[in-house]
């Protein structure tokens, strides 16, 4: 009541839109102390009830500690529930703000801004070192996939004192947190960080690892007691519409693995096809890599930005969705704020793509039209055109990020025999078993895609069922039921 709310915010447009560099500003210690002092310690904190934090994490209590300067024990407290806090307090949502019981009436407390920093803060003071277990089990485990499921799991069951080997496709570990996210909001030097101390407690990483290719499912099964799926849900939703074929359209996660391998520093050939350089760009999709792209295409050089969007366009503010509801309201990104000022950005909704049209086998512009909802019978709305509403948009770039429909199921899956749900995701009761003795999953395998922090629960639950399966009981820790 006293404090507004604050935080450190972006480096300007002017100096970020020219490189891949992190965007994030932080606050001064003094300065972080108040924001983290505006938390009220509610009598209920809904910031890590059932609509805010999947994780449950302790803020009203680091919060405290952190208006107080007592850093050691606030990056206890982050630690006792989040494997990743670096990663979340820079690309979480932020669900436990728009939770926050201050966010009723005034603006929420910066409680991603506070996480970020506890944890950089305390890697800077050397107060985050491996804590190996201290005994070992006899158990081995084979986790499949280093996203953020696979490496909470892989932590959790390793301080169980059991023996994780973790096997990823790529070859670098991270999964979604290594060539799904632009670099310049998360400098990968922090992941890298944390998965330095991932592998001094003893956790064994194999890279090129793509198991049910190159790795037979036979080996894992007879060297591993358990075996945790925690791949991502890589099957790409599509657009099959007239033109497909040209050259200059590409799915949102091919663009950006590619640019974060040039930033990486790898040998990649320049595409000119795929480079947005000089090129009017469509992006299809208004969710979280959809920006991701637009920042992305700023970077190199995009002439236009049109983003397109089939939902219709969000309020500017709280309306059917009240607190602590999470709020689907207009999201303006830094990647938004880049392309409003670098490159003529469009965005555009209740817009559907008819066709793709070419010149000389390239893209040259979309055919849409306008869509209106409409109520159904069952209750869900549907589109439904707008007679005589088609137009043109010029398109020499045309990225699809449109979302995942479910994990790949040859392979793998195929082979080990996993049942799949109505959505084609991975089965599991509760636990997370699946219907093969000795195999569990979690993360966007298993339910779908998600959130980076509903993936981190996910691995650190189903990291209590594993360890309950093999030693009869558990000593881990449980996430927020989900």
């Amino acid at each position: 009541m006293v404090y507004d709310r604050k935080t450190g915010g972006y480096r300007p447009v002017a100096d970020r839109a020219d490189d891949f560099q992190e965007i994030n500003l932080f606050l001064e210690p003094k300065e972080l102390s108040l924001q983290a002092g505006r938390c009220m310690d509610c009598g209920v904190p809904f910031c890590h009830g059932d609509h805010g934090c999947p994780l449950g994490n302790r803020i009203p209590i680091w919060n405290d500690l952190m208006h107080r300067g007592d850093l050691a024990h606030a990056i206890s407290q982050l630690h006792a529930t989040n494997n990743l806090p670096e990663v979340t307090g820079r690309v979480c949502p932020a669900p436990c703000e728009t939770a926050c019981c201050v966010g009723y009436n005034l603006p929420a407390v910066t409680i991603k801004q506070v996480e970020c920093q506890i944890v950089d803060q305390a890697w800077e003071a050397g107060l985050i070192k491996p804590q190996p277990p201290t005994e070992r089990t006899g158990k081995r485990v084979a986790v499949i996939g280093s996203g953020p499921a696979g490496l909470a799991a892989c932590q959790q069951l390793n301080r169980a004192g059991h023996k994780v080997v973790v096997f990823e496709r790529d070859d670098r570990v991270g999964g979604l947190l290594t060539y799904g996210i632009p670099d310049f909001k998360m400098d990968r030097r922090v992941l890298n960080r944390r998965l330095g101390q991932f592998k001094e407690e003893g956790i064994d990483f194999e890279v090129n690892a793509h198991v049910g290719r190159n790795v037979p499912i036979d080996d894992l099964r007879r060297d591993f007691d358990a075996i945790a799926l925690c791949g991502g849900s890589t099957v790409a939703r599509d657009l099959p519409v007239p033109g497909a074929d040209l050259k200059g359209i590409f799915r949102a996660m091919v663009f950006l693995t590619r640019q974060n391998r040039v930033v990486a520093g790898d040998d990649v050939a320049f595409d000119e096809v795929m480079s947005a350089e000089g090129k009017h760009v469509v992006v299809i999709g208004g969710g979280d890599t959809g920006s991701d792209c637009i920042g992305t295409s700023v970077r190199q050089g995009a002439k236009s930005i049109t983003q397109l969007e089939i939902m219709p366009r969000p309020p500017a503010e709280r309306h059917k969705h009240p607190w602590p509801l999470w709020p689907f309201t207009l999201n303006v990104s830094s990647s938004h704020e880049e392309a409003q000022e670098e490159a003529d950005l469009r965005r555009m909704w209740c817009v559907n793509t008819k066709e793709y049209r070419g010149e000389d086998g390239r893209v040259k512009a979309l055919k849409c039209v306008r869509v209106e909802w409409e109520d159904t019978p069952g209750g869900r709305p549907r589109p439904v055109e707008v007679p005589g509403s088609e137009f043109e948009i010029q398109a020499d770039l045309v990225l699809l990020a449109m979302g995942f429909v479910h994990p790949e199921h040859g392979g793998l899956i195929e082979q080990l025999g996993v049942e799949l749900d109505e959505r084609g995701n991975v089965a599991t009761g509760d636990p997370k078993h699946t219907n093969v003795e000795g195999c569990f999953a979690a993360g966007d395998m298993r339910r779908g895609q998600s959130l980076v922090v509903t993936a981190l629960a996910e691995g650190r639950d189903m990291a209590y069922d594993v360890d309950e399966w093999l030693m009869g009981e558990s000593i881990l820790p449980r996430s927020n039921p989900r």
